[in-house]
């Protein structure tokens, strides 16, 4: 098991400056950290991975799509061919920075909603537009770790059951799943279920408490949860994902209105703790 923290923390675009954060990040014990891929080029995040192997820190990558004019699910075929675009420059910085995993919502765009449920022509054009995504991955040697989010953020696919149904249908092996402990929380009926049901597919994990605070304040299930997580032989990244206001445009998609924590070194060094201690009481 490997332990990561979020960058979406303090930045959406992690470059020189961050250094002494990271520093202060693998002194406290990760042992790698998950950069967000929004803007630049290749050969910027090849720069970052040679920094972050100096550092000594391990790296996975996240994005999100919010420009509708990039929705892998619209009706209009310039538009999803946009989003593929999109996707294949996010997989060949993913690539240039050494991360195995790239994960988040990459399969429709974050906080646009139709006002129904997803359609059979929408999951339709899904599967088209992730074949082909799911296809550049693997070339690039990068696995996409679809993310379910609650029904507030999306509305394509709200549950792990739904998406990884979908996932099997998409039938590319690197196109899988990343189960979020805060979106869980809401959606799903059983949370340890969906994670014990859809083990199969699970790529990635993001240990999130149900206020995007500090891990093991809140109310989520955690000893249940490391231990359906121990069980099911996950032995990957379990990397911390919480939100600060300091970033108006994140926090306005992620819906944070305050402060979930008293400073964001309470968040990384006391979570980290708690997945420590939680990992090893689950054994």
């Amino acid at each position: 098991m490997k332990i990561g923290m979020c960058m979406f923390l303090w930045t959406t675009k992690v470059t020189k400056k961050h250094e002494p954060l990271l520093k202060d990040i693998k002194a406290a014990g990760f042992d790698g950290v998950e950069i967000p891929i929004f803007e630049g080029t290749a050969d910027d995040y090849s720069r970052l991975g040679e920094r972050l192997d100096r550092i000594g820190l391990g790296r996975t990558a996240v994005s999100a799509m919010g420009d509708p004019g990039m929705n892998l699910i619209s009706p209009d075929a310039a538009t999803r061919k946009a989003g593929i675009a999109y996707m294949k420059w996010a997989i060949d910085c993913a690539a240039a920075l050494g991360a195995p995993t790239l994960s988040g919502p990459l399969h429709s765009t974050l906080g646009l909603f139709s006002g129904t449920g997803p359609t059979a022509a929408e999951l339709k054009r899904s599967l088209s537009c992730q074949r082909a995504i799911g296809d550049h991955a693997g070339k690039r040697g990068v696995t996409i770790g679809l993310e379910a989010l609650n029904r507030f953020e999306c509305y394509l696919f709200n549950t792990m059951d739904a998406l990884c149904a979908h996932i099997d249908e998409i039938n590319r092996p690197h196109i899988r799943a990343m189960y979020d402990t805060f979106h869980a929380n809401i959606e799903e009926a059983d949370p340890i279920g969906a994670f014990t049901r859809n083990r199969r597919n699970i790529v990635h994990v993001h240990i999130s408490e149900n206020d995007r605070g500090v891990p093991g304040r809140g109310n989520i299930p955690w000893k249940e949860t490391f231990a359906a997580i121990r069980k099911g032989g996950y032995d990957d990244w379990l990397t911390i994902e919480s939100f600060g206001r300091g970033l108006k445009d994140l926090a306005a998609a992620t819906k944070v209105w305050r402060d979930f924590a008293e400073s964001p070194e309470a968040v990384y060094r006391e979570g980290y703790r708690h997945i420590r201690e939680g990992w090893r009481q689950a054994a």
